[in-house]
């Protein structure tokens, strides 16, 4: 897109959507919605350090933007789409370009629950307190150098498109450099990640592992001393999965906390996570 390409907002050709349409550059000034509209695509459009905050939309669907500098702080997404297919017709299903949002602000923003995310890469945005939960379409979306913090829950992050690759034009999703120190992390998955390019919150609430197989069968064995025959059979099963899901996504790593030790009474959840962190040196901050 020309960076001279002015900017405009239209209703959409096509006379069945309730969207409008935003191409073009707009810089250096707050984004207005006109009178009864709640639904933008912005295709192929280019923004930089424009205001959202507060906003709230019905629909925000991006294809090929670019969005710079932009504060999104306080906006609400009832239905989001980050990196659409396409902006209006039907895909080709053979060229599908990316979405960038780049030193973005979503502070205690609103992502609407299944947002598709789409092919989109974040870089250098910070996600503060912002709503992240009950998000797995996640296949196609890049990070890095991003700042998370405050609860992030029921998440997906892939190393790997699951598919589309041909379209996506590449078979890894580039995820580095993120900084999870400040972040909730509560059912959250890393899948076929290098979970050591990353920065963790460290114990005693979490622990970054390698070597988690030999962890666990080390532990097993301690486990024979519990009097409780439910709570041995509850903490075997969760350190089985847990060594299972390290192999299968992340080298035998993974991002570890008391709550990954099954549903057992408190003190023996801390207890059993203290006796994995301390089999060998982990590789957590600190």
């Amino acid at each position: 897109m020309s960076t001279s390409e002015r900017f405009s907002l239209r209703p959409s050709a096509e006379e069945w959507r309730h969207a409008w349409v935003a191409r073009g550059e707009l810089r250096d000034q707050r984004f207005e919605l006109p009178p009864g509209v709640r639904s933008v695509i912005f295709d192929r459009a280019r923004l930089v350090d424009v205001d959202f905050s507060g906003t709230r939309f019905a629909d925000f669907s991006s294809h090929a933007g670019e969005f710079e500098g932009c504060d999104f702080s306080g906006a609400a997404f009832e239905h989001l789409s980050m990196g659409a297919t396409a902006a209006e017709g039907t895909w080709d299903r053979v060229n599908w370009p990316q979405s960038v949002f780049r030193d973005c602000v979503f502070r205690r923003t609103r992502f609407a629950p299944l947002t598709f995310f789409g092919n989109v890469r974040f870089e250098r945005c910070v996600f503060d307190g912002a709503r992240l939960r009950q998000q797995t379409f996640t296949t196609g979306a890049e990070f890095v150098g991003c700042v998370f913090s405050g609860p992030l829950r029921e998440i997906n992050f892939w190393g790997r498109p699951t598919d589309e690759q041909a379209a996506l034009g590449r078979e890894r999703n580039a995820f580095t450099g993120n900084d999870f120190t400040a972040a909730e992390l509560d059912h959250v998955a890393f899948r076929h990640i290098d979970l050591r390019a990353q920065r963790w919150p460290g114990p005693p609430g979490y622990a970054l592992l390698d070597r988690v197989t030999a962890r666990v069968r080390e532990v097993l064995p301690l486990l024979e001393a519990w009097p409780d025959e439910k709570h041995r059979e509850e903490a075997r099963f969760s350190l089985e999965l847990l060594a299972r899901k390290a192999v299968e996504r992340n080298d035998d790593h993974a991002v570890v906390s008391a709550l990954d030790m099954g549903r057992l009474p408190p003190a023996l959840r801390e207890e059993l996570f203290a006796t994995l962190r301390g089999t060998s040196s982990s590789t957590s901050p600190g």
